[in-house]
């Protein structure tokens, strides 16, 4: 039996020429179910981990007045698989309406596949396929779903393997627009660690060579959570309307992918951490390293960047223990050398669209 999300997929013009039964295998693998009370109370397989991140938000004003009345497409930069955790359970901590997430289709392996599509409320997602039957079908979909829910998604597609922030991707962005909402906007939306719980598992493979399993990710996720704990910012930009783009209009989505691309770099809270990391030198008096953070930070400042450090000294205050605890850099004498240069780089990239010199000699 079809739910009318699916009826109204099959009935739309550029679907009905594909052949039914493909369309609807697919729909069958999209369709995903929220049940938000049951999610709530789960807390879902990875809440040790969950509870050793402090959840924080920023400019949450933008979201509370957008709800009113608007439907909401958030486009978040891609740290961790915490973000489909933490960013979700910040709105609902503030009571804001639950958005579907686009997660890739990785994550529905085994139970929590099942918990994913059947109580989350998890879409899942091919990205690299090129099949024009699925493509048409994911745009429709998502288009009518929009009818319905508010959409959370990740416009870099996978998560940042080197800690850059990474070039954004059109295709949620077309679909998202071809619901043809008046009231549609989207709310960039930009999350920072102090710690990523995968720092190791990312920087050293630098990029994604191939899909692992999910449930093997969870194993190495669970093993460097000994001893970890972090802060998760989430910061919320001004609402972007789209009104007035022209789906069809390729330089219209272009000009709009980069525009929230933009938002979501000068939104992204600079921690002690990426700034520690981003002065580091291969062995530096800690003087010294205090007097680049310094100038890193007077750089930034210039720049309006969302600062969550104001001076070398409590930068490293505040991430050398942490960075240390971590086995990244050593303290020795009065001085820091690097012990994990791949992890460090990795921090330090986390903030490098922000910065015009970069911290690099590490």
């Amino acid at each position: 039996m079809l739910d009318d999300i699916s009826e109204a997929v099959l009935a739309r013009e550029d679907v009905l020429k594909y052949p039914r039964e493909q369309v609807h295998a697919y729909l069958d693998e999209l369709r995903t179910t929220q049940r938000h009370k049951f999610y709530r109370a789960l807390q879902h397989p990875l809440y040790p981990i969950l509870r050793k991140i402090e959840r924080k938000h920023e400019q949450l004003h933008h979201v509370t007045t957008a709800v009113r009345s608007h439907r909401i497409v958030y486009a978040s930069n891609h740290k961790s698989h915490t973000d489909y955790l933490v960013e979700p359970l910040v709105l609902d901590d503030n009571g804001i309406r639950p958005p579907l997430i686009a997660a890739g289709i990785n994550l529905f392996g085994g139970p929590l596949g099942l918990i994913h599509k059947h109580v989350t409320g998890a879409i899942p997602i091919r990205r690299n396929t090129k099949d024009p039957a699925y493509l048409v079908t994911l745009k429709a979909y998502v288009g009518e779903i929009l009818k319905k829910h508010d959409l959370f998604f990740y416009p870099e597609g996978g998560r940042s393997y080197s800690g850059e922030l990474k070039p954004v991707k059109t295709g949620l962005f077309n679909a998202a627009l071809s619901a043809d909402r008046s009231d549609l906007v989207i709310i960039p939306t930009a999350v920072a660690y102090d710690l990523v719980l995968e720092d190791r598992i990312l920087a050293h493979q630098r990029s994604k060579k191939r899909q692992r399993p999910f449930s093997r990710e969870v194993a190495e996720m669970v093993r460097y959570a000994v001893g970890y704990r972090s802060r998760a910012f989430v910061t919320f930009g001004a609402p972007i309307s789209v009104a007035d783009i022209d789906v069809h209009s390729r330089t219209d989505v272009l000009a709009l992918t980069r525009l929230v691309r933009a938002r979501i770099g000068a939104q992204y809270k600079v921690l002690p951490t990426a700034i520690f990391a981003a002065a580091m030198r291969p062995s530096i008096a800690r003087r010294d390293l205090e007097a680049r953070i310094d100038h890193l930070l007077e750089e930034l400042a210039a720049r309006r960047a969302n600062l969550g450090v104001t001076s070398g000294r409590q930068a490293i205050e505040e991430a050398a223990e942490a960075l240390e605890t971590r086995g990244i850099v050593v303290a020795e004498r009065g001085r820091f050398r690097v012990r994990e240069r791949v992890v460090l780089r990795y921090y330090a990239r986390t903030i490098e669209h922000l910065l015009v010199t970069t911290g690099r000699t590490h």
